[in-house]
């Protein structure tokens, strides 16, 4: 069967197909959500964000934190509205099918793909960085280990893993509330100001040590601040009532993570100094220490507890690209075999597959590139869903709505333009990573070009979405 419009082929398949490709429903409910769309960005405010500060001192990196605040706040706003209206495991790559057709979901969805397969092996170097730290202990035993232990929590049940989430996550949140308190009546604004100014570029001053360019090199590290909270839509099929629990749960995160992000990235260089904090391993304790020692017991339980945040974001990431793999193997996007789910209710290969590509990246060792690499995948994402949710609102006005973005597509659009621009701040930032994202994203396409737009299941949730608006559209 074929549609030409969209030039691509459906398959029917048996009822045992999707029989074999079930999630648990109703395993979370909004705080669950919350804690989810929390626990996937958490890692950025203990190592990653302070790299910002290298690119572009701490005014390059405040105006790009400024930028991507909007950006994110905007697009979680727009996400809330498109997932509560299309609640599927397939999360930003069912908003684009819907929006644009076959060729806009799919390339929706492996620019989501590239940015959860390689989040976590950049977490799992920086996971390293706060073990050695502890234990002396770092590299592929260290890395290797923690994707095999979380992958296989993953593999026990969707359930029991957000719950074991929630806690860890509950855990990091308080030692950035400890952190924030023991911080803040050592802040001196004097300590932000402290990178060497190079003189040879535009703009240089204490406040842009590199100048205006610093701005724009420093966003995709803004962005590690916010990354990957749209994650939280992949979660819809396991979700007890999305068109409520989803928007509640994904706009309740968005709110913590800027808290948390303006409190660390004013506090950790301004109770140390921004200089020593620019390329630290682990920026929290290491400001810290610059104020109560480097053995003091308050530096040692953020150290200890802060292990926990990256921990909470390379486990969710784990589950987030879990599910956007299953939606697009499910639908014939992907090799079939990936979304074939067992007893549990989980995809296993789904997560066993991408964690070995993520852990043979992670032995690069490269947490800064492959942070890069992420940012590439995730704004050509932020792109096309925020543009689907534009083309939606044009095309299908009576879709129903559970709930409604404020502002409608003014506020998609400035989120839409924004993504344009942090898309083109990962060239500036390392040609090299963008060039290796753009070789992985090229492949991706070619598969689907040359095969799997000829093998696509008919009676995938996202598919058959589209056969019921044909459908209604004909009547009407």
């Amino acid at each position: 069967m074929s549609d030409a419009n969209s030039s691509v082929e459906y398959e029917r398949v048996s009822s045992e197909y999707l029989e074999q490709r079930q999630l648990k429903k109703g395993a979370a409910g909004w705080i669950l959500l919350a804690s989810l769309g929390v626990s996937y960005v958490i890692s950025g405010d203990f190592a990653g964000w302070n790299f910002g500060l290298q690119q572009g001192g701490f005014g390059g990196m405040l105006i790009a934190t400024i930028a991507m605040a909007i950006m994110y706040t905007f697009k979680v706003l727009t996400l809330a509205e498109l997932s509560s209206s299309l609640p599927t495991a397939g999360g930003g790559y069912s908003f684009a099918r819907r929006a644009m057709g076959p060729w806009g979901g799919y390339l929706t969805g492996t620019a989501i793909l590239l940015e959860y397969a390689i989040a976590p092996a950049a977490i799992a170097v920086f996971i390293g960085g706060y073990v050695n730290e502890l234990l002396g202990l770092n590299g592929p035993l260290v890395y290797a280990a923690f994707y095999a232990i979380f992958i296989g929590i993953h593999l026990w049940g969707a359930g029991e893993a957000l719950k074991i989430m929630m806690v860890i996550t509950a855990i990091a949140a308080a030692a950035i509330v400890v952190f924030i308190v023991a911080a803040i009546p050592h802040f001196d604004s004097a300590n932000l100001f402290d990178i060497a100014v190079n003189t040879e570029v535009a703009g240089a001053s204490s406040f842009l040590p590199q100048g205006y360019v610093g701005i724009w090199a420093a966003i995709p590290f803004a962005m590690w601040l916010f990354l990957a909270v749209e994650g939280v839509p992949l979660a819809a099929e396991e979700t007890a009532d999305p068109a409520k629990d989803m928007p509640k749960g994904i706009i309740t995160a968005m709110v913590i993570l800027l808290i948390f992000g303006g409190s660390v990235l004013f506090l950790a260089p301004g109770i140390s100094s921004a200089d020593a904090m620019k390329d630290h391993g682990a920026p929290l304790v290491g400001a810290l220490q610059t104020v109560y020692g480097e053995n003091s017991s308050i530096a040692t339980f953020v150290n200890l507890v802060g292990l926990a945040g990256l921990i909470a974001s390379f486990f969710s990431i784990i589950y987030a690209y879990s599910r956007q793999v299953f939606a697009l193997s499910r639908a014939g996007y992907l090799p079939r075999f990936l979304s074939k789910t067992g007893s549990n209710k989980v995809p296993t290969m789904a997560l066993i597959v991408p964690g070995i590509i993520g852990f043979l990246l992670s032995l690069t060792g490269e947490g800064d590139l492959m942070i890069t690499m992420a940012v590439f995948g995730a704004t050509i994402s932020y792109a096309m869903m925020t543009l689907s949710h534009i083309l939606l609102r044009k095309k299908e006005p009576e879709l129903e709505r559970p709930y409604k973005t404020p502002g409608g597509t003014f506020t998609s659009g400035v989120a839409f333009v924004l993504s344009i621009i942090a898309f083109a701040s990962t060239f500036v930032v390392s040609q090299e990573a963008a060039m290796w994202s753009a070789v992985f994203y090229a492949i991706m396409v070619a598969y689907f070009a040359f095969y799997s737009r000829h093998h696509l299941v008919a009676q995938a949730p996202e598919e058959e979405f589209e056969a019921i608006a044909k459908a209604e559209a004909e009547l009407n």
